[in-house]
């Protein structure tokens, strides 16, 4: 039986972080939905449409995988698409704390709907949307934590600051 995931975020932006574990699920499950989350309480430095646009281009080469943008809940999403697994990355303690609360509530909510949590290789393991966010906004390198594009698209919005 076909099992298709999804992996829930704002990815404002996406990251190699975001990438290595899109890429590991990709060959675990059949198919695999990165979607993103609209997020407007957070206030995402990026449109919906940006982040979804670059999520497209840096995972262009996986073919099981697709691209989403989604309002509400992640559950009432996964259940109305029919995907059976959430995927979240773990990337330190402090993060398992938020995610165990969050998976159990999203159990809560739909027990036909599993959560699998993913540790990125270390190589990426400090990297976060906010800290490149960061380092883009003081004119910091941040070639080594996103794709080529991303970089350029954090630049170009940086400097009409």
């Amino acid at each position: 039986m076909p099992v298709a995931a999804m992996y829930p975020g704002t990815f404002d932006p996406i990251t190699n972080g975001h990438h290595d574990l899109v890429r590991r699920a990709s060959r675990l499950f059949d198919r695999v939905v990165v979607a993103v989350a609209a997020s407007p309480h957070k206030a995402p430095l990026l449109s919906l449409d940006q982040r979804m646009g670059l999520a497209r281009e840096v995972l262009a080469d996986l073919k099981n995988v697709s691209i989403d943008g989604y309002t509400g809940l992640t559950v009432d999403y996964a259940r109305a698409n029919e995907l059976k697994v959430i995927i979240r990355g773990l990337r330190t303690v402090s993060d398992f704390e938020y995610e165990f609360q969050l998976a159990s509530m999203n159990r809560h909510l739909e027990t036909g709907v599993e959560t699998i949590f993913m540790t990125p290789a270390e190589q990426h393991s400090f990297i976060s949307s906010t800290l490149v966010r960061e380092v883009a906004a003081l004119g910091g390198d941040i070639a080594g934590f996103v794709h080529p594009h991303v970089a350029e698209t954090l630049r170009a919005c940086f400097a009409k600051r």
